[in-house]
């Protein structure tokens, strides 16, 4: 997007670059001229090469040392001259978990910093005193599952520095990455590979209460169709090609939807305009395998009939609702799939027997949408926002992949990055319905208000303690650390409300929104579109796995610096917003400083 007499928000170009490696890198121009592939590729080698060399001769920075090797996975050009490369790092062939770094360079590839996920130096014990197969066989019990996939790694999170092998188990319906200590035999960590839409507390409170979610759905007119039906022959005459079809949902109403046609008369839920964007239907089996799902198909191209009674409807509304988040992130970001790579979005419908819940799966590389419970949740979770916040979670992934600093034996987890992780999933869920301005899904501020929830809503950005559900937080305090991330969501979520739309009492669209401040600090917002802009620079240039609310409020101010200037109003009013939920320079823990 880009905005007279101010800084431009980066065009992402993804390039396939074989001498570095990465599968999808992004580079950033204005409107004007982007570079061409072939150009971009050599540049893209150069400013690896020239991030690579800075981290070694500034080491006391950066933390890099002898053993250590770096890994490139995204290259970030911007119009207005920084150069951003995102490592990975390997100690003696090893992974190492929490040695991500970012490497910023100025226009003639000079060091100007690093933002980095350990701060110390990789120097794990040199021999391991467990096998694998002991490693194995304690996270097998520690997961309650079969362990497979182990892998001898190096753990510099939170301080560390460890010998650990890292193991997946897998269970009928889950998917677990346990990391054992390879000296101690130590559990060090134990978790979801999910991102869980709803969270194991959460369904322990909703259980309690006895309550039962009642979402409203129907057929109806969407906002963007009126009268369409589906095309039963393009006229084509070579095959598969784009075709109109139409998606009668459960949640949005009679919606577009391109599809492929593969014949004459017969058609396919897969969207050739947007990579080969697919929905598919598990069929009530737990596969985390798209290949494995069933494919969409009919001589119609109507998609549902509003009502569970067709498979295909949940279908529909999931389809809609992936393709709208991919459009959102390439009309606003330039961004190219959920990986930045221009290949497909993958999900499948009515995953599991009686699940309750929506994920993004790494290890499908998908979305999978259960069927609800038919007690606490009789519909599928095939909401708009659920699917815009889910995906996003994939795009984290991708970029700073901020991961929950512990978990617990129910699989809840806590710590501020994965705070953070889950308030940008709401922060970009939101801005995925203002993007699809859909009649019967109307945009807010709101997460879940479609779900049928006693309290209108899952939770909410103005005021996150309005949540009683999850007891999510408004500000920050010490505690936050130890707070389920869902609800510790709230204070960078208020934080993003109040840069956007400012504090106090306001209305828009049906919503009164009525967001309080720390200490009543007042903010006048600069507008959701550039407080949009803001976040995901900072997500994708100065956040790592391991960035906190203190940290996360320094990666804004250097992207609103990037994009408006140093003493811009959107500068001032980030660090404002920051102080309104209690983050600031002067309670930033002491071990930061």
């Amino acid at each position: 997007m880009r905005r007279p007499h101010i800084r431009t928000v980066a065009v992402a170009v993804a390039v396939a670059t074989a001498a570095t490696g990465l599968a999808g890198t992004a580079f950033a121009g204005p409107s004007t001229g982007v570079e061409s592939s072939a150009s971009a590729a050599s540049n893209a080698t150069a400013v690896v090469e020239a991030a690579r060399t800075a981290a070694f001769a500034h080491a006391s920075a950066t933390g890099v040392s002898k053993g250590d090797e770096l890994h490139a996975q995204d290259v970030m050009i911007d119009p207005e001259g920084a150069r951003h490369v995102r490592f990975v790092r390997t100690h003696n062939d090893l992974p190492v978990l929490g040695g991500d770094l970012v490497v910023h360079l100025d226009r003639g590839l000079g060091y100007t910093g690093v933002t980095r996920a350990a701060g110390h130096a990789v120097k794990p014990a040199a021999q391991a005193k467990l096998t694998a197969a002991q490693a194995a066989a304690k996270a097998a019990r520690a997961a309650k599952g079969d362990a497979s996939g182990t892998q001898l790694v190096v753990d510099a999170r939170g301080g560390a520095s460890a010998l650990a092998y890292q193991v997946t188990v897998t269970g009928k319906d889950s998917s677990r990455t346990v990391v054992v200590d390879a000296v101690t035999g130590k559990v060090r960590s134990n978790t979801p590979n999910r991102d869980e839409f709803l969270s194991p507390k959460l369904l322990d409170t909703l259980r309690e209460r006895g309550e039962s979610a009642e979402p409203a759905t129907g057929v109806g007119s969407g906002a963007e169709v009126s009268g369409l039906v589906g095309s039963r022959s393009s006229g084509a005459a070579r095959y598969p090609s784009a075709a109109k079809g139409t998606g009668k949902t459960l949640f949005v109403g009679t919606v577009g939807l391109t599809t492929t046609q593969t014949s004459r008369g017969h058609y396919q839920l897969k969207d050739p305009n947007r990579y080969g964007t697919e929905t598919r239907d598990a069929k009530g089996s737990y596969t985390e395998k798209f290949s494995a799902g069933t494919k969409f198909t009919n001589t119609t191209n109507v998609w549902g009939n509003g009502k569970t009674t067709s498979r295909a409807t949940a279908a529909a509304d999931a389809q809609y609702g992936v393709t709208k988040t991919l459009d959102f992130y390439k009309s606003t970001f330039k961004r190219k799939g959920i990986r930045n790579n221009s290949k497909a979005a993958q999900a499948m419908v009515h995953w599991g027997k009686k699940v309750a819940n929506a994920f993004w799966d790494p290890t499908c590389n998908c979305m999978l949408y259960g069927d609800g419970d038919g007690q606490m949740f009789k519909k599928p979770l095939v909401v708009l926002d659920v699917t815009g916040h889910e995906l996003t979670h994939g795009v984290v992934e991708a970029t700073a992949n901020l991961q929950p600093t512990f978990v617990d034996s129910e699989g809840n987890q806590y710590g501020e990055p994965g705070s953070l992780n889950e308030s940008l999933a709401d922060i970009f869920g939101s801005n995925v319905e203002f993007y699809a301005k859909n009649t019967k899904d109307t945009p807010d501020y709101l997460v879940g208000e479609k779900l049928g929830l006693a309290q209108k809503f899952l939770r909410r950005l103005d005021h996150p303690s309005l949540d009683k559900l999850e007891g999510a937080i408004d500000y920050w305090s010490p505690d936050t650390y130890y707070t389920e991330v869902h609800a510790g969501s709230g204070v960078s979520s208020h934080a993003y409300y109040l840069l956007a739309e400012g504090s106090g009492k306001k209305k828009i669209g049906s919503v009164t929104y009525n967001s309080p401040t720390y200490r009543n600090i007042t903010v006048k917002g600069i507008g959701r579109s550039k407080a949009t802009a803001i976040y995901y620079r900072a997500l994708t240039r100065y956040m790592v796995s391991s960035t906190d609310f203190h940290q996360a409020r320094i990666a804004t101010l250097k992207a609103a610096k990037d994009l408006y200037g140093a003493n811009s109003t959107e500068y001032k009013t980030v660090d404002k917003s920051w102080a309104a939920v209690n983050v600031t320079a002067a309670n930033t823990p002491r071990a930061q400083r």
